[in-house]
């Protein structure tokens, strides 16, 4: 959600889909968007729970966790004798950190990523179970999506696919109220 003459608002990421989205769709009386993908995929977002903005990721040379000089710092690994490490970034604080201070994945749906993704392991702590509580459902249509209608008035999902299938979902919001 963005105002983009204005520069203002939240950008919120969601991210639920393992292939490109296709298709959207706004349910507004129940406040649900419902995304279709490549990858057969119907995700419908809870868009009523307070989302969380992802955080910008952080500029460093060196882990900001253990100070580990990342592989383009010359200096340092030649200053410590200490071999270069891949640079990550953690999808909950946005460090800069290396592989060992982020070895844990999480689900962070109040930021968009219903999926597991790497967090530092002091993130990973943090996030309580509440925090790693789905705000979508998942549903597979069974063919690639590349066009949805969603009609409120009858509850009916319209799906059409590059398989040259319309499917209609009937009593759709009756079935996935989050």
């Amino acid at each position: 959600m963005w105002d983009i003459g204005g520069r203002k608002g939240t950008a919120i990421e969601l991210q639920g889909h393992n292939d490109k989205v296709q298709a959207l769709s706004y349910a507004q009386h129940t406040r649900q968007l419902i995304s279709c993908g490549g990858d057969g995929g119907i995700v419908v977002w809870n868009m009523d729970v307070e989302r969380q903005e992802t955080p910008e990721w952080l500029d460093s040379d060196s882990c900001q966790k253990c100070d580990q000089p990342f592989f383009w710092n010359f200096k340092q690994m030649w200053d410590s004798k200490k071999i270069g490490l891949r640079q990550h970034h953690c999808r909950k604080c946005g460090k800069a950190v290396c592989g060992k201070c982020s070895s844990k994945r999480s689900s962070i749906p109040l930021m968009g990523f219903e999926f597991e993704v790497r967090v530092c392991d002091s993130c990973h702590e943090a996030i309580t179970d509440e925090e790693r509580a789905p705000t979508a459902t998942f549903h597979d249509s069974k063919h690639n999506i590349v066009h949805v209608h969603f009609d409120a008035t009858r509850g009916w999902l319209l799906t059409s696919g590059t398989d040259k299938v319309i499917k209609i979902f009937i009593n759709w919001i009756g079935k996935h109220r989050s």
